[in-house]
């Protein structure tokens, strides 16, 4: 398994950090998974109740997609697309909804902001923002603030970290322990390898900026059942984050739990959320304290 041949990331010349780190290169057409994305999020769009690009702050980019339960005081997943900080929206970003809404949760799809026309600072506080609006208005689509549950794959795993990250909440006026529960997939938290990769053309992080955007670097001194997963299938470098991660929540005395998913990669992984059958989502609805619900999967098929 690749994820066994490296233990640290500095052990790479830099054109093998650069291919850790190249996630569409570990597929051979990422446009069918990101059309995939688009088409089942329309899909959810279409068939379920919503309410589309709600303003959560002044900037246009700054909107939500809101799938509401059926019944009042339910769960709420909030979640943050991928696309390496630049790509995507949340019309690529609702896929899970229909199954998530059968099981009895609100859900929330964050548009953010993208790089390089915004730094990472911006996008994490816009993610910031969106968390703290939704604390305070999920209650009109169903959802229970005090159970709200944020999940993210990839750079949305590296903002479900930040997000997880002490030290902001006053500033917004929301309590610290916002969040109830985390599910960051295929995530990066530490940002320090992105320095010598071609991501850092438009993440265009320095040394001072990579270390203060590390959520593996600022953990809550107390914090929520955290549940991570990587696609068996991804580069060492995307296991070796996840695993490192892992290890230091657990380290702190805080719960974490990894979730197996056999035969993914980085682009699929995260697909999981749309089926009930799927360990991923089953393991998220049991954090949610949710049931999966009784029907037909809703996998992606062969």
């Amino acid at each position: 398994m690749e994820n066994s041949v490296r233990q640290a990331w500095t052990d790479y010349s830099t054109e093998e950090l650069d291919r850790q780190y190249n996630a569409r290169a570990t597929v051979p057409d990422v446009n069918v998974y990101l059309a995939e994305y688009a088409t089942r999020s329309a899909a959810c769009r279409a068939r379920l109740a919503c309410s589309l690009a709600v303003p959560y702050g002044s900037h246009p980019d700054e909107t939500l997609d809101i799938f509401p339960a059926a019944r009042p005081g339910a769960p709420v997943l909030v979640y943050f697309h991928g696309g390496y900080w630049r790509a995507l929206s949340k019309d690529d970003s609702s896929f899970m909804a229909e199954t998530f809404v059968a099981a009895g949760a609100t859900v929330v799809a964050v548009n953010y902001s993208l790089a390089p026309a915004v730094t990472l600072d911006e996008i994490v506080a816009q993610c910031r923002r969106a968390l703290a609006w939704t604390w305070r208005q999920v209650g009109a689509w169903n959802g229970d603030a005090r159970r709200i549950h944020i999940a993210g794959s990839s750079a949305g795993g590296h903002l479900v970290g930040m997000l997880l990250a002490p030290g902001w909440h006053a500033a917004l006026g929301v309590p610290a322990d916002i969040v109830a529960g985390a599910c960051p997939v295929s995530g990066l938290f530490d940002l320090e390898p992105l320095l010598q990769t071609h991501i850092n053309d438009w993440a265009r992080l320095d040394a001072a900026s990579a270390r203060r955007l590390s959520p593996q670097f600022h953990l809550p001194a107390r914090g929520c059942p955290l549940l991570v997963a990587v696609g068996e299938r991804e580069t060492a470098e995307f296991h070796r984050q996840t695993r490192d991660y892992l290890a230091a929540w657990r380290a702190k005395g805080l719960p974490g739990t990894q979730v197996d998913m056999p035969g993914t990669h980085h682009f699929d992984v995260i697909l999981g959320l749309a089926d009930p059958a799927s360990p991923l989502a089953l393991a998220l609805m049991r954090q949610m304290g949710l049931a999966a619900p009784v029907g037909p999967s809703s996998a992606r098929p062969a």
